[in-house]
């Protein structure tokens, strides 16, 4: 009987840890299709702070207000819910940053901005040098492949930009090789998750007409965000 009730304990643990481990997901519904993201534990004050501005509906019929083709499409400006065709926007926020969460406690890079990575926008290290993040506006990384002396001449830049944090190692010379992102930004902007399901419809978006401002023509609506399942 002791057997059984131990077997049975076991049984029980074994469903519930895969659970307990499984990292928060959002599906964000967009005008173009639906992305599924998946979002990082160990950057818990970005992952916390983006989930409760989800569950107020905070990102509902928002704008994706500034398109980059090969490069990421930007989202989260409070101001572009009731914008005019043509307005210049990028300037609403929620009135407080968040704490750059970038190296590890070893000051190993987290997570780089590969392809499909979610991340946070911020000011310029002119009047941000703690490199401190938006309460709100995001982007999501499209990015394009690199050959390997553009990685080497890249990998030179970040070594200055970030006080010699971040390298370009082996294994993300061979990620941006193969797979593609924006390398440039490594160490600098906070990545918080990733695109699990949905590329094809990230790559749509960053592919419509923009004007001058790199604002969509034809206005890329973020219909709400929940999470998921």
């Amino acid at each position: 009987m002791n057997h059984l009730r131990t077997f049975i304990l076991l049984l029980a643990l074994s469903v519930i840890m895969p659970v307990m481990g499984q990292r928060k997901q959002v599906l964000m519904e967009t005008t173009e299709g639906n992305i599924l993201l998946t979002l990082y534990d160990d950057t818990p004050l970005h992952r916390d702070n983006f989930l409760r501005l989800a569950n107020e509906h905070f990102y509902d019929s928002l704008l994706f207000h500034r398109v980059i083709k090969n490069f990421m499409i930007q989202g989260g400006d409070p101001d572009s819910r009731h914008a005019e065709p043509g307005a210049t926007l990028g300037d609403g926020e929620v009135g407080y940053t968040i704490e750059a969460e970038l190296f590890d406690s070893d000051g190993h890079l987290l997570h780089p901005h590969r392809r499909g990575a979610l991340a946070m926008a911020r000011e310029g290290d002119d009047v941000n040098p703690e490199r401190r993040s938006s309460g709100c506006q995001f982007y999501i990384v499209w990015g394009t492949t690199f050959s390997s002396s553009e990685l080497q001449t890249i990998g030179e830049r970040l070594d200055a930009m970030t006080q010699h944090r971040v390298t370009m190692t082996p294994e993300l010379q061979d990620l941006y090789r193969k797979i593609g992102g924006a390398p440039h930004l490594d160490g600098q902007y906070t990545v918080f998750g990733e695109v699990t399901e949905g590329l094809d419809v990230l790559k749509r978006i960053q592919q419509v007409f923009t004007d001058d401002y790199d604002r969509p023509v034809d206005d890329v609506r973020i219909l709400r965000i929940r999470e998921y399942p």
